[in-house]
């Protein structure tokens, strides 16, 4: 029972302390949803050229897309005219981060990070271009399949603008990322709990061995930017470097088996080829250099921003938040029940 109640506590105290930043999150990224429609989305990043890639790797930064809902996105800006590293990088620099990851960041992790992830996310768009450019030959548009975790995201219904904000904000949202960031905040209160404070200093080191363990641990498995927070926070309280941490907030939302799969059939083998190889080298040279800089410059990483919410607050907004949930879970069991499995 005793180990059970420490789990229980650290995973109400984790969920606590990103719910707050979460919810408001949510509601800028369903504001979003009104103002730019995936449909202004292509319009402005199709074509080809050196300007339509940095549009497509700063606008997808903000967007509260993961690496699966992002994929349809793009397959659209691609057969819309889209050139393959516009497109690349678009597929790059979304799913890092976005408006409520930001947001989860900077209340988890303080400003450091929550200023390195989005210019990371940034960087490694450009990156990824670039090596598309330098590896990949055209080549002919091929139809995607939507095959993977999230289903809702950049879909705009016509109607009441603000009750299309809301709807995406407080009911898909949470329903596209609800079971991972649960999960998360599970295996970040499991670490917390039984995890020794200087495990990872002890059995990994530091310097680059650390990042490449968490580099094969992220790239294959799906973990959305949100949900990858408070495990990354978790692992820097038992003594994981700040960088190898940046590393798993960049590959694990950036990459997973069932999204390469599908960006192998979209855009072919060498553009995807080239996005792994902008994941891998980004995430490392990122991670290398936070960790430089920590040391030279003693900068606080890892350390949850000042200006947090009461515990009133936080335990409210953790009610809110997994309510949003559960309703947004009853509404998909009572869709699939309507229309039956498959649909």
């Amino acid at each position: 029972m005793g180990a059970l109640r420490a789990i229980v506590l650290e995973f109400w105290a984790t969920l606590g302390a990103v719910s707050p930043y979460l919810l408001f999150g949510f509601v800028i990224a369903g504001v979003m949803s009104v103002l730019i429609p995936a449909e202004q989305v292509r319009r402005h990043l199709g074509g080809r050229g050196l300007w339509p890639i940095i549009k497509a790797s700063a606008f997808g930064v903000p967007l509260p897309l993961c690496s699966c809902s992002v994929i349809p996105v793009a397959v659209s800006l691609y057969q819309s005219g889209a050139s393959t590293p516009a497109t690349i990088s678009f597929l790059l620099s979304t799913p890092q981060t976005g408006l409520d990851s930001i947001m989860v960041t900077l209340g988890v992790l303080g400003p450091v990070f929550a200023a390195v992830r989005p210019i990371m996310a940034f960087a490694t768009g450009i990156v990824g271009s670039l090596l598309v450019k330098v590896f990949d030959r055209p080549a002919q548009t091929q139809q995607a399949q939507d095959n993977c975790c999230c289903h809702h995201a950049g879909v705009n219904r016509p109607g009441n603008r603000f009750i299309s904000a809301l709807d995406y904000g407080l009911i898909r949202l949470p329903a596209d990322i609800g079971r991972p960031l649960l999960v998360g905040v599970l295996i970040a209160a499991v670490i917390s709990a039984f995890i020794p404070d200087d495990f990872f200093v002890r059995y990994l080191g530091k310097g680059i061995w650390p990042m490449l363990i968490m580099m094969a641990a992220g790239i294959p498995v799906y973990v959305c930017a949100t949900a990858s927070v408070p495990m990354a926070a978790a692992m820097i309280m038992k003594g994981l470097s700040p960088g190898a941490a940046l590393v798993f907030l960049m590959t694990g939302p950036a990459s997973n088996a069932a999204g390469l799969a599908t960006i192998w059939k979209a855009v072919g083998p060498r553009a995807a080829g080239a996005y792994l190889m902008a994941v891998a080298v980004s995430s490392l040279a990122a991670g290398l250099l936070l960790d430089w800089l920590v040391v030279r410059v003693n900068l606080p990483v890892g350390h949850r921003w000042h200006w947090m919410p009461g515990a009133w607050l936080e335990n409210t907004a953790a009610v809110v938040l997994l309510g949003l949930i559960l309703i947004a879970e009853l509404r998909g069991m009572a869709k699939r029940f309507r229309h039956g499995p498959g649909q």
